[in-house]
């Protein structure tokens, strides 16, 4: 599945935790970490990797279990676990983020590692992230779910071949909010064909309680830009709200038009927007050009 895939010589495998670990490494600079959310995998970041491999080194792992990452021990899902595991990645890489920007539940994983002081960033930029509890579930009924597919190992298989079908996952990618290329749906097609990808994505489900998030991002001391996509019906704009009550450092960046996977649909705005929060930072220099629409509103 890897021979043609988005920025493969950028690739390399890498033994840390314990297991092996798929990341993206290039570019120059400043390190910027980006992590991609459940389900999804390196190619997320396709478009955006050159134009920030100009200005920074940009780090981009498959997250445990996903892509061409290992499946690791059940502990390594759950939210700290993850942040554990990831930190152990930059250790072996031996590089310090400056920046960090994370995707849906990628997005999580940061918050939690700059909370248990994995890492140090000078800002952290939210995707779409997926920082709650989803609505009405206090994060149960979804875990409870995964576990009792993952307990089945034949759903995993099951859910592979039907995943063969470009037009199942045409209207899933579809029920996020955003429009993405047909390239953009063949690699999602072609990730969830890999029984071990779905595994992977269920064990994160199964093992994953944002609860204890909620009330630990009012210690969180580094400024926290929420990007929250207006279209998006995976991660409904409030949680960005509701989180920058909270953050005594947050600020909301509405990306108008844009749903669930923005940074898929106009990565430049993104880059735009990494740029932008690069400069106000001090991570990069004050003459990094910047493009893109932008809608600024304060927590």
């Amino acid at each position: 599945m890897g021979r043609d895939w988005p920025n493969r010589r950028h690739s390399r495998f890498v033994l840390a935790h314990g297991y092996r670990w798929h990341v993206q490494v290039a570019g120059r600079g400043p390190v910027l970490l980006l992590l991609h959310g459940t389900g999804a995998s390196t190619h997320s970041f396709r478009d955006l990797l050159a134009p920030l491999a100009e200005h920074f080194t940009v780090v981009i792992p498959d997250l445990p279990g996903h892509g061409f990452t290992a499946n690791p021990p059940a502990s390594s899902y759950t939210l700290p676990g993850m942040g554990r595991a990831v930190h152990a990645l930059l250790t072996e890489l031996r590089v310090k983020p400056d920046l960090v920007a994370g995707h849906s539940a990628g997005a999580a994983v940061l918050l939690r590692m700059t909370l248990d002081h994995g890492i140090a960033p000078r800002a952290i930029l939210s995707l779409n992230g997926a920082l709650l509890p989803f609505r009405n579930s206090e994060g149960h009924w979804w875990s409870g779910l995964a576990k009792l597919l993952l307990v089945n190992p034949m759903v995993p298989r099951l859910f592979a071949w039907t995943a063969a079908d470009a037009a199942r996952v045409e209207k899933l990618i579809v029920g996020t909010g955003s429009t993405i290329s047909p390239e953009g749906l063949d690699l999602y097609r072609r990730l969830f064909r890999e029984p071990a990808h779905v595994g992977g994505a269920l064990a994160m489900m199964a093992n994953w309680d944002l609860r204890a998030l909620r009330d630990m991002v009012a210690r969180l001391d580094t400024p926290l830009i929420l990007a929250a996509g207006e279209t998006d019906t995976t991660v409904e704009p409030h949680v960005a709200e509701t989180i920058a009550a909270r953050a005594p450092r947050a600020t909301v960046r509405v990306l108008p038009g844009l749903g669930h996977l923005a940074h898929e649909e106009r990565p430049e705005v993104v880059v735009a927007l990494i740029h932008e929060i690069a400069r106000a930072h001090g991570v990069l220099p004050a003459e990094i050009p910047s493009t893109g629409p932008s809608g600024d509103r304060a927590a």
